[in-house]
């Protein structure tokens, strides 16, 4: 039951994401993205993406929540990034930091990296050998980035 589950979740995200970004609403093309999202889902079964725990995804309300904080952060962060390059003197004061990631499975090394780039005023540059290098417009930024939040609830996302 899980598993099937699991396989209609993932058939209805790739479904809603395809028609919000397609913006495409013809019934022949709603079918042919439909059909493409389900084999996408066969497809990733027959591979056996859903039997390793590693990298299988697990659709929860903490996912949702995750996604949420994080929407929340790009914009506070895209405000701040904004106040920065139009204030009359531009305050820059860019960092590359490392950040220790070892405790995450490489999937979730990933998300972090993703995440910290989608965040306006950073970039992760590189993961290698249980470490994210990152760069930081402000040090603001940087000192976010080390203070560890996003990594505590990437790290969370595994637990629930």
């Amino acid at each position: 039951m899980r598993r099937i589950s699991t396989y209609l979740l993932l058939s209805v995200f790739l479904i809603v994401a395809w028609v919000l970004w397609s913006g495409m609403f013809k019934p022949l093309l709603l079918g042919l993205g439909a059909f493409s999202c389900v084999l996408t889902v066969y497809l990733a079964s027959r591979m056996g993406y859903f039997h390793s725990g590693t990298y299988a995804l697990q659709f929860s309300f903490g996912l949702l929540s995750y996604w949420l904080w994080l929407l929340r952060e790009i914009v506070s962060s895209s405000i701040e990034v904004a106040r920065v390059v139009l204030a009359p003197k531009l305050d820059l004061s860019t960092k590359v930091v490392e950040v220790d990631v070892a405790g995450l499975e490489p999937v979730d090394q990933a998300i972090l990296g993703n995440s910290i780039t989608l965040t306006p005023g950073t970039l992760t540059l590189e993961i290698a050998n249980d470490r994210l290098l990152v760069h930081a417009l402000t040090q603001e930024g940087a000192d976010a980035v080390l203070k560890g939040e996003m990594k505590q609830r990437v790290a969370a996302l595994r637990s629930q």
